[in-house]
């Protein structure tokens, strides 16, 4: 007897997307790679520091695969402190176990241990980056993640003749351990850094750093694709090409309406992909980035890194190369102009104009009251503390959040995170002193699976307003809203942008300002948010989510794997 079948509608077009997922798993890769942590000598300023690398190498190896391939990363720790790894601003689509950020998602990799991160790419491609999540070994350890179009697909722009990873740095002229261990005993702010790198050298500009400066080679008339990534631990940086127009066309691994611009701002954990023609007089043209400081009276690396662009037919070899004209430190007109011409592509993904879920999150630094002596040597006799709606975030030490979620350990974090300020108050003026000093605490905030959440972020001034990238773990989110002052609904909502707002997974909260992101939370876990600023993550400006499960295979949080670090 011939069979029949009969399909509804919604059970055809699932039909439809199981085969359409099929036929994309046939044309995918698995990519496995040996990471080993270890310590390395390495000569920067003058002097010779071992600093924790990856397979030796500063920066570390670059991850290139394609859209909906599969990353298989076995990491081995042979350096002597505690490490995980973050794939920053990748999904990881029913994989949460691979996130990395330590004591959210896994505990730590310690010396001698092996752990295996796995994941797959889903409709993501452009320029993300791998790091460090664990205390500040983010600051040498790092590298960038290249997803290209899967096969048979082409870039929305003109293809490229090359492509460069432009990773812009921090680096400090002495144990990055030490500087956080300083830090975190006195309460006080951090020692800046001595230097900013592109691709892990300072530049010419520097003492004892000519002969290591990155030098790039191009033939007049090539288009060249620069993969910007700002790995900086603590510093917001411009960026510049001397005498050629930069054309913006993906952000965070996102693409975006092309526009050309002569400098771009990066806050830390931020990418930016940028085609740069090489249409000038044949010569050598810096590349330059430096510190946009947006905290009054803070001190800042005021240095300047470089590279070097060379056109190959330059007959002048050794003549000095032209120096761009960077803004001025605190030039936040050109940062707020930069971010108002990023527009995202509506056909590739459309905001959510329902919300289920409408939070209110301050972000800023405050004060801990203490007894003067060498343990509070902040200002006033203080301790340096950060916070989101004035709780300081604690990280738990005997297993991690999602381990604590997934196997219901009671007593680990609470869910008890305010959505709104629990004081209003003039978030950009003048803060009472009773509200300087923030609570502490493990609280999360649960989202239930396929709400549609929106979450304004405001600046505060209790220490001095300031430019704050926060990073949201497993999510990438539309930038609907910026602006100056304190957030207004009546006044301000009226203004989003509903139509091409750009897609971020790190957004930089403006100096004095607010910040409105709207995401769907289809992805369960426990997820990190996040300053990218590491000395304000130590200090605790963090929170988590809890994405509860949805109905279904497809939307579960999978068992840990077997080789999950215990703590």
């Amino acid at each position: 007897m011939e069979a029949k079948f009969c399909f509804s509608k919604p059970h055809f077009l699932f039909l439809l997307t199981i085969l359409s997922f099929t036929a994309s798993l046939a044309n995918a890769e698995t990519h496995y790679h040996d990471f080993v942590v270890q310590q390395t000598p390495v000569k920067r300023l003058c002097k010779t520091h071992n600093i924790i690398t990856v397979n030796g190498q500063f920066p570390g190896p670059t991850l290139t695969a394609r859209n909906g391939d599969t990353m298989v990363i076995k990491v081995t720790n042979r350096a002597r402190y505690n490490v995980t790894l973050h794939w920053h601003g990748i999904r990881q689509m029913r994989s949460p176990w691979a996130d990395g950020p330590e004591y959210v998602t896994q505990c730590p990799i310690k010396p001698g241990a092996t752990y295996t991160y796995r994941y797959t790419i889903e409709n993501q491609e452009g320029t993300l980056w791998w790091h460090a999540h664990s205390r500040w070994l983010r600051a040498t350890v790092y590298g960038a993640l290249v997803i290209l179009p899967k096969s048979g697909s082409t870039y929305p722009f003109p293809t490229p003749k090359t492509e460069v990873p432009i990773i812009l740095g921090e680096w400090w002229d002495r144990n990055i351990i030490d500087v956080l261990r300083q830090a975190l005993f006195t309460g006080n702010a951090p020692n800046v850094s001595d230097a900013y790198t592109i691709n892990g050298q300072p530049g010419d500009l520097y003492n004892c750093s000519s002969q290591g400066t990155t030098k790039i080679l191009v033939n007049s008339g090539d288009t060249v694709l620069l993969r910007v990534i700002n790995a900086a631990l603590n510093q917001q940086l411009f960026f510049s090409v001397a005498n050629h127009k930069l054309t913006v066309v993906e952000a965070d691994a996102s693409y975006t309406k092309p526009f050309t611009t002569k400098v771009i701002m990066v806050g830390p954990g931020q990418t930016t992909n940028l085609l740069l023609t090489a249409n000038q007089p044949a010569s050598r043209y810096y590349i330059a980035a430096r510190a946009y400081a947006s905290a009054r009276n803070a001190p800042f690396d005021n240095t300047t890194t470089t590279a070097i662009l060379e056109y190959t037919t330059n007959k002048a070899k050794l003549s000095k190369p032209i120096l761009p004209r960077l803004p001025a430190f605190n030039d936040s007109n050109t940062v707020r102009n930069f971010n108002k011409r990023l527009k995202g592509i509506p056909s590739i993904a459309k905001v959510s104009t329902k919300i289920d879920e409408s939070l209110f999150f301050t972000v800023g630094l405050g004060f801990v009251n203490c007894t003067p002596g060498p343990r509070c040597q902040g200002p006033n006799n203080t301790r340096f503390a950060a916070s989101m709606n004035n709780v300081s975030f604690i990280l738990p030490r005997r297993t991690s959040l999602l381990q604590a979620y997934y196997q219901n350990v009671q007593g680990v974090y609470t869910t008890d995170f305010p959505p709104v300020p629990p004081v209003k108050f003039d978030y950009t003026g003048n803060v009472s002193r009773g509200l300087w000093q923030p609570r502490f605490g493990t609280k999360l905030y649960k989202l239930k699976f396929g709400s549609s959440v929106q979450i304004v972020l405001q600046d505060t001034a209790i220490f001095s307003t300031e430019d704050h990238p926060i990073h949201l773990h497993g999510y990438h989110f539309f930038v609907v809203g910026l602006g100056s002052g304190n957030f207004n609904p009546n006044r301000d909502t009226g203004k989003f942008n509903l139509v091409d707002p750009p897609v971020r997974n790190t957004i930089d909260v403006p100096v004095g300002g607010w910040a409105v992101i709207r995401f769907v939370a289809d992805n369960p876990g426990v997820w990190l948010f996040h300053c990218h600023i590491d000395s304000h993550l130590i200090w605790g400006l963090a929170m988590a989510f809890v994405v509860e499960n949805g109905k279904g295979e497809l939307q579960t949080v999978q068992p840990p794997p077997a080789d999950l670090p215990q703590c």
